[in-house]
This record gives structure tokens, C-alpha cells and sequence, in this order.
């Protein structure tokens, strides 16, 4: 097989000189250039067409977002965002996603040159995640603000949803509950799928629980982009936080999240803890939660993203009665964890990333 021909876009000597080492450890990847902004890639480019892009996103002359949404509109190209964590690199990031990027890595102001050599896995998987990506799938919102986006309502005027009423407990014996609860699962790609499925919901569905795999501080960004695109609530998760209709929690990044019963309520606990399938969070932490507290109660949906995260998790909802649904290869930018899930026999049934909205909505029936 060819190997992979990779491009780096970062103004930083030092960090293009780092990752052209790292990625010189992996024979199946090849880097074509390095490139210190935008204008200089396009000239390489003009030579040869890279498979993936390694993009900055603060850069001089044209920065990192303007470049990808030219890249997108004109010849879409698999792209990951090298970005540092701070607060505005980390909100341009979140922007950079909703034009298309499929994952971020992020890099430190301090010790850059370590982190980048201690992160050479990491970095050289998401290359080849790339590189096998099918952007046909991908449909990123035109650049207008949120505020212009019809399904947009702002928090506080919407209304409250209806919650299910809670079944009185036997005595002496655990509450039970009726309150259905969904959780999802997603990584490479899930950014826009996770945009797609919620943006299309209405205020009364049930409350519903996220892992996306996202770096640290990158997902309280992105909930509040997805709250302001969506009639639910939306926002990262805390501890103690109610599982309510009309609500969507997402998991922080560099924390596992986990559901537990409390009486006939749904509450969240996130948690340290080392990384579970190379992930934290991870897909696979809140599935087994979910199958332990939930049962027969809980929809589990995994979607587009690279590896197995997810798949034993989503194994165990089903042996504890749960329905089970898998994103379909079709609509997947990525379709490794719902394939891994599928060769377990964990899901009951696969679907377009358009149908999945409506079964959602359904589970209120179930």
C-alpha cells in the first residue's frame, strides 16, 4: 500500500521539526511538507495533493479556520487540529470541528516538544483514522452564527419538558423508575454527527447521556456550541447532576462519567481514573454503568469513531435488556466502533445517522 501523505500547517519551527520526526517512526506515513501558515501549504499543495492535513489554527496571514473552510468548499481533505490549550485556541477549535476538522489533539504552551514525542501514538492513529475517513459523510452547518439557525432557542426561553413520573418503591425494597435513558457513544467524526442527531430533537425527549472523546476543556466549548443550536439543554456534566428529559450531558474530557441510581432518579458522577481502552473518557465506563443502573430502561447508541470503545459496553445494555442500535457504515466517517460492536452481537439493529433521532424519540414509548 502507498504510504499516507501527510502535511503539517504550524507556524512553530519547533513543532514542525518535532512532528516530522514522529511521524517519520511510522512506515505506512509519509510527510510531503511543513508548512508555516496556510499560503505556503497551498504553494506545496499545488504540487502534490497531501491525503491528511496536521492544521494549526492560530497562525499569521490566514488563519487555521479560513483555510479549512476554503479546503472544504473546494477540495475536502481530511484534516486534524494541532491546537494549544487555551481558552481562545480551544474556542476556535470547537469552530474549526463545526467546518469539518474530525479531531483535535491539543499541545501544551510548556514542554512542547516532550508532550509531542510522549503523544506519537496518539497522533500517528489519528493519521491513519484520517486517511481512512469517508468526509461524503460529513455535514458541516454553513458558517452562519448560531443565533441565525432556526432550531436555535435560547435556554432560557424554553420551555420545560414534561418529566415521567417516578413509580412509588415497594417497602423496603430500591425506588423504581419508569424515566428512560438514552447514552451515546462517538468519537472521530461525532462532533457533527452529535450536531446532526441533537439539533433535530425536540424539547420532550428523554435525558440523555454523551461520551464524545474530546480532549480537556474542549467540551464545556462544546456544549455550549451544541446548546445553542438545540431545543434540549445541553451542557458538560458535573456530579450530581439529574438525568432529566429535555436535557443532554456530556461527559468532560479527562474524566470518566458514570450514571447511578439514586431512588427513582438518574444522577451523574464523574470521576478520575486511568484511561480505559486508551480513552477518558471513555464509552465503554458509561455503558456499563448504564447497563448496571438502567436495564431494560436504557436505549445505548454508539456511532462514528475509530477503535473499540464502547463495543463491550454497549454488549453488556444488551444482556441487561436494553435496546441497542449501531450507526450504519453508510453515514460513518469512521465506522470502527460500531463494527466492533456488531461482531460482539451487541446491537439489535443499525441505522442511518438520520433515523437515529426518531428512535430516540421513541424510547419515551418504549
Amino acid at each position: 500500500m502507498k504510504p499516507i501523505k501527510l502535511l503539517i500547517v504550524d507556524d512553530s519551527a519547533v513543532v514542525r521539526q518535532v512532528l516530522t520526526q514522529v511521524f517519520a517512526q511510522s512506515p505506512d506515513i509519509r510527510v510531503i511538507a511543513a508548512a508555516p501558515d496556510p499560503l505556503f501549504a497551498l504553494e506545496k499543495m499545488r504540487s502534490e495533493w497531501p491525503d491528511v492535513i496536521v492544521l494549526d489554527v492560530e497562525m499569521p496571514r490566514m488563519d487555521g479556520i479560513t483555510f479549512l473552510r476554503k479546503l472544504m468548499s473546494e477540495r475536502p481533505t481530511p484534516v486534524i487540529i494541532c491546537s494549544t490549550l487555551t481558552a481562545a485556541g480551544t474556542q476556535t477549535s470547537i469552530d474549526a470541528l463545526a467546518a469539518g476538522a474530525l479531531q483535535i489533539v491539543t499541545k501544551p504552551t510548556m514542554g512542547l516538544k516532550q508532550f509531542l514525542q510522549e503523544s506519537a501514538h496518539e497522533l500517528i492513529q489519528a493519521v491513519r483514522a484520517a486517511a481512512g475517513a469517508r468526509l461524503g459523510a460529513l455535514r458541516p452547518r454553513p458558517s452562519a452564527t448560531p443565533s441565525a439557525t432556526p432550531s436555535a432557542t435560547p435556554a432560557a426561553a424554553r420551555p420545560a419538558a414534561p418529566l415521567p413520573a417516578p413509580l412509588a418503591a415497594p417497602a423496603g425494597a430500591m425506588a423504581q423508575t419508569t424515566d428512560v435513558l438514552v447514552a451515546i457513544g462517538t468519537s472521530t467524526g461525532g462532533t457533527i454527527a452529535l450536531e446532526q442527531v441533537l439539533s433535530t430533537l425536540p424539547r420532550v425527549c428523554p435525558g440523555i447521556v454523551i461520551v464524545q472523546h474530546m480532549p480537556e476543556l474542549f467540551t464545556a466549548a462544546f456544549a455550549r456550541r451544541l446548546d445553542s443550536l438545540c431545543q434540549l439543554d445541553v451542557r458538560e456534566a458535573k456530579t450530581g447532576d439529574r438525568v432529566l428529559a429535555g436535557t443532554a450531558l456530556i461527559a468532560p474530557g479527562g474524566k470518566h462519567m458514570v450514571v447511578r441510581r439514586s431512588g427513582a432518579q438518574y444522577r451523574v458522577e464523574v470521576l478520575d481514573g486511568p484511561p480505559v481502552n486508551r480513552h477518558r473518557p471513555s464509552v465503554d465506563v458509561l455503558f456499563r454503568s448504564v447497563a448496571e443502573c438502567a436495564g431494560r430502561n436504557a436505549l445505548g447508541i454508539l456511532m462514528t469513531g475509530m477503535g473499540a470503545d464502547g463495543a463491550r459496553g454497549l454488549l453488556q445494555m444488551h444482556e441487561a435488556g436494553a435496546r441497542t442500535l449501531a450507526q450504519d457504515e453508510a453515514s460513518c466517517v469512521v465506522y470502527g466502533m460500531p463494527k466492533e460492536a456488531v461482531k460482539l452481537g451487541a446491537v439489535d439493529r443499525t441505522l442511518a445517522l438520520d433515523a437515529i433521532p426518531q428512535e430516540i424519540v421513541g424510547a419515551l414509548r418504549h
